[in-house]
């Protein structure tokens, strides 16, 4: 069977066509193809299926879990429907576990997607991480974020573990951690601690979660667009007055690999 390597800013993913959903992918099984050591190596795995006549993307971390959204993930995957022939150019939809997401997608260039409602909880939180520990913002975006601001990225120290966030109770089922520096007008650069992956290049949910974080923490209004720079690269994050989020960015198919010996185990 044959999977196709790729990145969204260097968020990587290995994909899976299976219009028919005939293929079922164990936890182990995407976690030993996304293991850097033993497998492929992937910051996730998406199986590209289609549900009730539409595109679905069923996404798994690093460790296999389930997660509802990845915005990286979903502009490498519609730049595979389009890349393949399955989709034409243009406008079209994306079903996620977080709803349905539009995608303007060009033959070649950057793909924007409406990411949908950021929402700030407005409960107050710390990451700790080296000793160290900072007031942040709870943020959703179809899945948790916990964002801290820094006067320095490099601050934060090595990311080998996952940051402590507190209280824990503000996100039963895990967090995904985002440290961000504005260092111009209108522009972050962040560092991400994503949960089931670890430290990734980028994380596409934690750019929208880190631009509305710094509209409030700026004490700044919607409507708002910010760039932001993960280690992977570039991405722009317009949020309406409603709060909701637009991110704009590229995705790249790099190679297919062959997966056949991970789906016996």
């Amino acid at each position: 069977m044959i999977a196709t390597y790729g990145h969204g800013t260097e968020n990587d993913f290995l994909l899976i066509f299976d219009s028919q959903d005939e293929h079922s992918i164990t936890t182990a099984q995407s976690a030993a193809m996304c293991n850097r050591d033993t497998g492929i190596g992937a910051d996730g795995l998406i199986r590209i299926i289609k549900r009730g006549g539409k595109w679905f993307m069923d996404y798994r971390n690093t460790d296999g879990s389930v997660a509802e959204m990845c915005g990286n993930g979903i502009r490498v995957m519609a730049r595979y429907l389009v890349a393949r022939g399955h989709v034409p150019e243009g406008i079209f939809a994306i079903d996620t576990r977080d709803g349905l997401k539009y995608l303007r997608v060009p033959m070649e260039g950057d793909i924007s997607v409406n990411m949908g409602r950021v929402t700030n909880h407005e409960q107050a939180i710390t990451a700790a991480i080296n000793g160290q520990i900072w007031n942040g913002y709870q943020i959703s975006i179809g899945n948790p974020h916990a964002v801290v601001f820094v006067d320095d990225i490099n601050q934060v120290g090595p990311m080998n573990e996952p940051p402590v966030v507190r209280p824990r109770e503000a996100y039963p089922e895990g967090v995904n951690v985002e440290f961000a520096q504005i260092t111009a007008d209108h522009e972050i650069t962040m560092r991400v601690y994503e949960r089931g992956s670890g430290e990734t290049r980028s994380c596409g949910t934690g750019t929208c979660a880190v631009a509305l974080a710094a509209v409030v923490h700026s004490k700044g209004r919607l409507p708002s667009t910010w760039v932001i720079n993960p280690p992977g690269g570039r991405l722009e994050v317009s949020i309406d007055s409603d709060s909701n989020a637009t991110l704009t960015g590229p995705a790249v198919l790099i190679k297919d690999v062959d997966i056949s010996e991970f789906l016996l185990a």
